[in-house]
Formats: C-alpha cells, structure tokens, sequence
C-alpha cells in the first residue's frame, strides 16, 4: 500500500508542477488550473488511502462536504473586482489551517514531551514553525480582505514610530514561547497555556503587521502572505511526515516568493519596505501644481473622445481597477475593434501591479477575449507613448502618475509606472477626482494635454462607441 500511496503523490506532485507551468499565460491557465487541481484531488485521495486505519471517516467526509460547499460558490460567483478579497481570504483559510493543524496535533500528543518516540528535532521546529507562520498568516490575510473590500479603511493604521519595535517585540515572544515549549521545560499543562501563547503572539503580529501597510502595497502582501503559506504548510507536512504537504507547500512558497520579488521590483521598493508599513497614507493636495497654484481638470465628452481615436494612428488603452469596478472590459474590446475597423492601431498597456492583484488586468481583458499580443508590459510599451496620438486611461491612478519620476518628495518616487503623460493627447475615465487606492493626488489629470471624461467606465466607453458608430 505505501508503494501505491508515493506513486499517487509522485503522479499529483508532477501534475502540480506540470500545472503551474499553464499559469505563465492566458492561453494555458485554464488548463494548467484544471491539471493542478486533478493533482490536488489525486493527493488527496493518496492521503486517505494512507490513513485507511483512522476511525474517524465521518469527521473526514463531513469536513471534505463543508470545504467543498464552502469553497466552490464563492469561486464561481465572485465578480472579477472581488477576486483579491477571495484569494486573500483563500489564503488566510490556508494559514489559519495549518495553524490549528499544529495545534491539534500538539494537543493529541499531549505535548512533544508524550510521543511514543522522543520526538525529532524536524517534528518540534516544523510544527512550532507551521503555528507561527500560519497563524501571522491567517490574521494578516484577514486585515489584506478587509482593505480591499473596504470594510477597513485603506490608508496604513498604526503606531506610528512606535509600530515596528512593538512588532519585533511580538516576533520576540512568539519565539521564545516556542522555544520554551521545544526544550520542553514545563508541564504539560503549563505548556498548552504557552501554545495557545505562541498561537495569540503571531497572529497579533499578523494583524500589526499588515493593518500600517496602505492599500497600494496589497497586491504585494496577499503575494508575500500566500507564500508565508506555503511555506507554513510544507513545515507542516514536515512534522507530519506528510510528503504532499511537504511539495505542494513549497511549490507555492517558491513561487509566491519569486512572484512577491517580481511585485516589488516593479514597484522599486523593497520587500522589507513594504512590510514596514506606512505608504498610502495620504499625498499632494488635489489639483495643486508645483508652484502651489490649484489647477483645473478639463472635462470632455464621449464625441470628442470619439473624434479624437477615430483620426489617430495609435491608441494605447491603459486599463486599471476602475475598469475592474465597472466591468468594463468586453465593452473596452468593442471599443477598440471599431476603432481598428477604422486602421487605427490599439495597443493595451500593462503595469505589474494595475488592480488589486497581480495580473488583474490581464486577467478581466483575456475574459474579453482581447487578443493576447495586444497586451504589453510596461517595458515594452513604455518607448511608444511618445509616438501614441491618444493615451486612453481607464480608471488607473497610481501606475500612470508622472510624479514618481519627477517628485523627489512623492511616496511613490522612484516606483516605475507607465509614461503615460509622453502621449500627445490623454483621455482619462473616472468617477470623480478622487485620489487613487494609495491616496495620492494625480498631476496627469490637470495636465494641459489631459483631459477628464466623468462617470462609470462601461457606460463611458459605451458612449463613445455609439460616437465612433456614427461617424
């Protein structure tokens, strides 16, 4: 049986890998989604196999009836804008599970100190790690949810200078409860209080860390968390001698991992930077220029939008999550099919961190059927901006603001975004002058070549189909 049992897990470990090599593009995600998820299933089914002598197969089968009801109508009926909010909150399940997994495994062994076997050094780390790790997850994937669905309020929150000693004091103690318990130097009763202190410690540095980091970097910490994860359940499987918990775990905390480095490379901040917290609190006061005077936006109307694609060589659209919000994109690929009909050349910009996950972007178009070879990255696109006769800007704010390559004194100096304000003429889709998720005021929007076509974005680009229709 234990050679049927690795031959399953051999087979589910190659389809994970074989799996996420489908999720490196558009075309082959679904597959490489579908052929992971059979991996998944053949594990599982590896795992139950494994432990054919357990009396507990009711607990099993109602636990595997509740996760499936759980967990398949909110990822069948979640809009594209939510899928950040579910895939922080799918990652925080994954934490917080591998957190009580540790901790029930320490209670049915009454403490490390009851195995049958003097417990090995990998079991003691492994678990006291998989709590930690798990339990910072768990609650810091809950503030990540509640940022970006607006129950919390985007901006950091925290103690200001006083938030990072109070952190590593938080990391400190954490530690030490777990090295108490490893070296096991109280009774067993006495140690319980110090697991559930090691559980209580982490997940308040769950919670300090992630509540001062400001909505812009939440695409980054729901990729650092979900490798934080990964790498919580692989010491996990570690402890529990449990080999698809080992790979799957550190398939997806190496990926997070590159993915997370990849995240804040294109926003030129460091990872360390980003978990200290702080940015996104506030910016320039709108409309003021950089001599102090306020500035008007120009406002503009779907037929002077219209005229001004209709009569260009090129047209960049550079989408972002007011796109999202409105669902906007199939009405964004009509759009520019009219316009291609007329020779107009379409091109998409993408920035790295667009939307509130990474690939948001990528992901709403490719649902619109936008052809993938009109999707540029910013490295690619950024060159033709000067060469573009309309820049078409659909609600992004932070990854098109000029101030990061020309204000030493903007929070986001320095990020790279997309040279937008190179264009000959800008059109920008907003609801309103509002700041964007970072709070940070736009001088693009008051720009002499800009100007501001207000409301929802799918009855925006609507309009100025109608317009292009007619002319």
């Amino acid at each position: 049986m234990t050679y049927l049992v690795n031959g399953l897990y051999i087979i589910a470990f190659g389809m994970f890998i074989y799996g996420l090599m489908g999720l490196t593009g558009p075309k082959t995600a679904v597959r490489g989604n579908l052929i992971a998820a059979v991996g998944m299933f053949i594990a599982v089914v590896a795992t139950l196999i494994s432990v054919r002598h357990t009396s507990n197969w009711i607990l099993i089968i109602a636990g595997l009836v509740v996760g499936i009801a759980l967990g398949v109508p909110p990822a069948k009926f979640t809009k594209m804008t939510a899928m950040p909010q579910l895939v922080a909150a799918f990652n925080g399940v994954g934490g917080g599970t591998v957190a009580l997994i540790a901790w029930s495994e320490f209670i049915n062994s009454q403490g490390f100190s009851h195995f049958d076997e003097e417990p090995t050094v990998h079991i003691v780390v492994g678990s006291l790690f998989a709590a930690i790790i798990g339990s910072i997850s768990f609650w810091g994937s809950l503030i990540a949810f509640g940022k970006l669905q607006e129950i919390l309020p985007g901006r950091p929150i925290g103690l200001g200078k006083l938030q990072q000693p109070l952190n590593l004091l938080l990391l400190i103690g954490a530690i030490a409860a777990a090295v108490v318990i490893g070296i096991g130097a109280t009774n067993d009763g006495v140690s319980q209080l110090w697991m559930i202190a090691v559980l209580v410690l982490a997940g308040v540095l769950g919670l300090a860390v992630v509540l001062p980091i400001g909505g812009a970097d939440m695409p980054v910490v729901i990729s650092l968390l979900n490798a934080l994860t990964g790498l919580s359940a692989a010491a996990a499987g570690l402890a529990l001698n449990n080999t698809a918990m080992i790979v799957a775990g550190m398939i997806v905390g190496a990926s997070g991992t590159i993915l997370t480095n990849l995240m804040a490379k294109a926003m030129n901040r460091s990872i360390p930077a980003i978990v200290a917290g702080g940015f996104g609190g506030g910016g320039t006061a709108p409309g003021a220029g950089g001599d102090g005077e306020a500035k008007q936006a120009k406002a503009t109307s779907a037929a002077d939008a219209a005229i001004q694609m209709a009569y260009a060589n090129q047209v960049i659209v550079v989408p972002g999550y007011g796109m999202a919000v409105a669902q906007a994109q199939h009405a964004v690929k009509e759009m520019a099919a009219l316009l291609e009909a007329k020779g107009v050349e379409v091109k998409y910009a993408i920035h790295p961190v667009a939307g509130r996950m990474p690939g948001h972007m990528n992901v709403l178009l490719a649902e619109a059927e936008v052809s993938y070879d009109a999707l540029k990255e910013m490295d690619d696109i950024n060159g033709e901006f000067s060469r573009t006769d309309v820049a078409l800007v659909i609600g992004a704010n932070d990854v098109t603001n000029p101030a990061a390559r020309e204000d030493a004194s903007s929070p986001i100096y320095g990020m790279p975004v997309l040279n937008v304000d190179q264009a000959k003429s800008v059109i920008v889709l907003k609801r309103s002058m509002n700041s964007g998720f970072a709070g940070i005021d736009n001088p693009l929007f008051y720009a002499d070549h800009t100007s501001m076509l207000f409301g929802d974005a799918k009855k925006s680009v609507g309009a100025v189909t109608e317009e292009l229709k007619a002319l």
